[in-house]
């Protein structure tokens, strides 16, 4: 009888260990995710039939898994499956407006993987390295850094890059001999 209820504990705690595991913003959550996609980010990757070579690691984002979850949320709340939000916003507009911003950068890019009905990080980074372009939206070297959530089984990943301008530049803006010109930004779904 012991062993049989030391046999529901451990089970338990693997049941407890992996839901956690699935918990959107939780530590082990983001490494997960950062681990399986550097993990390929690191020897590159076949795209379909496009080659992606190594790119740097991605970093985590706080502005950019507010915007994944707020979408995430979005979508599963109001049953519907697009990078265009029911109200018209673009990947761009979220991600902007949650202070992801290009002001005072160099260049500016963002980007996002949506997927709906998985149930885990394994199953979810799989479909999307499978995928082209998803796979190529991964291996993207524009893109820095990353922002994670899933909300019932809405998964959204935005991804951005900025760059900064050089010391020497951010010099020359200060003292008004060099001045930003707005170009566009740029957007990969």
């Amino acid at each position: 009888m012991k062993y049989y209820i030391l046999s529901l504990s451990f089970t338990f705690i693997l049941l407890i260990q992996s839901v956690y595991s699935q918990t959107p913003g939780s530590n082990k959550f983001k490494k997960e995710f950062l681990k399986s996609i550097n993990s390929t980010r690191k020897k590159g990757c076949n795209c379909g039939t496009t080659y992606m070579p190594p790119a740097a690691p991605l970093v985590w984002n706080d502005l950019l898994e507010r915007a994944a979850m707020a979408h995430a949320r979005d979508m599963a709340i109001k049953t519907y499956f697009s990078h265009v939000s029911k109200d018209g916003r673009t990947t761009l507009n979220r991600i902007e407006n949650v202070g992801y911003t290009h002001n005072g950068y160099k260049s500016f890019t963002v980007g996002e993987n949506i997927a709906q009905g998985q149930s885990t990080i394994d199953e979810v980074m799989t479909g999307w390295f499978n995928s082209p372009g998803h796979c190529m939206n991964l291996m993207n070297p524009d893109f820095k850094e990353v922002g994670i959530w899933v909300f019932d089984t809405y998964w959204v990943q935005d991804f951005g890059g900025r760059e900064e301008f050089s010391a020497e530049m951010k010099r020359m803006i200060k003292s008004g001999k060099a001045k930003i010109i707005q170009g566009s930004s740029r957007e990969r779904d």
